[in-house]
């Protein structure tokens, strides 16, 4: 597997109008570099970014989140979220039923290839996901080696 190649760092307030600002942005910095397939890189940071403004201390006054923006060769993308921190470690849950909230996480975990948690610089948390953008997902899926010990699925390592 191909070194991630970082394309885009973003610092942002940690406000709500933050997350569709980023989910335009990850979507150009991965079209501009040639990635084709990137509908489902914007859903996953728009899920993330959401839940650490939501659920992080990025999301009280004067908050911020970061979001960097990777390829990896040219059917993959990383992107990582980070936060500064909050009382739980991001994990999926099991949402009940009529709760408009609690799914987010599960999406992501269906749209990525793999995704975890890490402690992140400030003391928060980096989420990330690495998410196929070629069209021919099954192709492309067949170049993806997972790396033993490189984090797998949901993979929580704080």
């Amino acid at each position: 597997m191909s070194r991630p190649q970082l394309l885009a760092e973003l610092l942002v307030p940690g406000v709500g109008a933050s997350v569709s600002l980023l989910r335009l942005c990850v979507g150009r910095i991965l079209t501009a570099a040639g990635h084709r397939d990137v509908d489902d890189v914007r859903l996953v940071v728009s899920e993330l970014a959401t839940n650490a403004v939501s659920h992080s201390r990025s999301g009280r006054p004067g908050g911020f989140v970061i979001l960097e923006v990777s390829a990896i060769g040219d059917a993959l993308a990383r992107v990582e979220v980070i936060d500064e921190g909050g009382i739980t470690i991001p994990r999926p849950r099991q949402a009940g039923e009529g709760e408009g909230n609690g799914r987010g996480l599960h999406l992501v975990d269906e749209l990525s290839v793999r995704w975890g948690v890490d402690p992140g610089p400030l003391g928060g948390c980096v989420v990330w996901a690495e998410v196929l953008t070629a069209e021919d997902t099954p192709a492309a899926a067949a170049d993806v080696v997972l790396v033993p010990g490189a984090g797998a699925k949901g993979e929580t390592s704080v």
